[in-house]
């Protein structure tokens, strides 16, 4: 199976940023880490080997990017401002150096990228699609959470509700332009049932009725009251939902 490292220097974020790649072609991935992990967690907690037949075919290609999660959203106990502020220069690292240079080291404009996480990195991977809908063709997301209560309490300003899905899809028209896209992505929410699982339970829930409600077709799937929120669990969802979407 190929893959590659690079660790390359970011204008937004002022410091050198880590990514590692997966396979060799098919449908690109943006994979983000969850709550405060690394680029190479995809890779250590097997989640890269549960798709092993799929790099290998050249159905899929994993581009596993490095997170600012203990500066932004994990940051508890510092000025929410300043993290919002710091997740902001990270999203647009994301949307307008990374995915640039993921496309350049395609040769092909990575025609329908899918973006994928679990538990926030879930969050990520959903607020990325529905935030920039023109450069992904889907997301995966894996008992993540939707809403900024979980991590900002009752601090709400203009950057958190824009980084808050549950919050701003309840706002957003049905005749919006974005919705008219995201009628035209895959997205796949997925969380159990079992232990540890009952915020994502909560807010996969309830982002499923706000899709609904503006007839936005979404893969919800609720797996049975023994899966936990545990990487046992998730090596176990994406190579299933993957082999649909590959």
């Amino acid at each position: 199976m190929h893959s590659a490292y690079y660790n390359e220097y970011s204008e937004a974020l002022q410091r050198r940023m880590e990514m590692k790649v997966f396979g060799h072609g098919g449908r690109a991935c943006l994979v983000f880490p969850a709550q405060s992990g690394r680029f190479y967690d995809f890779e250590n907690f097997g989640m890269v080997e549960s798709v092993r037949p799929l790099l290998e075919q050249g159905r899929l290609q994993l581009f596993c990017c490095d997170s600012v999660d203990s500066e932004s959203w994990a940051a508890f106990g510092a000025d929410c401002r300043s993290r919002i502020e710091q997740h902001e220069r990270w999203y647009r690292y994301i949307g307008d150096e990374l995915v640039p240079r993921i496309r350049q080291l395609r040769g092909d404009g990575a025609p329908g990228m899918l973006t994928t996480g679990c538990s926030l990195g879930g969050l990520h991977a959903v607020n990325f699609l529905l935030r920039r809908p023109e450069l992904f063709g889907g997301a995966v997301s894996l008992s993540g959470i939707y809403h900024s209560r979980w991590y900002f309490g009752d601090y709400c300003d203009d950057l958190v509700y824009i980084n808050s899905p549950i919050q701003y899809l309840d706002q957003m028209p049905y005749d919006h332009p974005y919705a008219e896209l995201y009628r035209h992505r895959d997205i796949v929410l997925c969380c159990g049932q079992g232990a540890w699982e009952s915020e994502s339970g909560q807010d996969t829930r309830r982002l499923q009725q706000l899709l609904q409600a503006k007839d936005i077709a979404a893969w919800v799937d609720y797996w049975g009251t023994d899966v936990a929120h545990d990487w046992l669990w998730w090596r176990r969802q994406f190579p299933y939902f993957m082999e649909h979407l590959c």
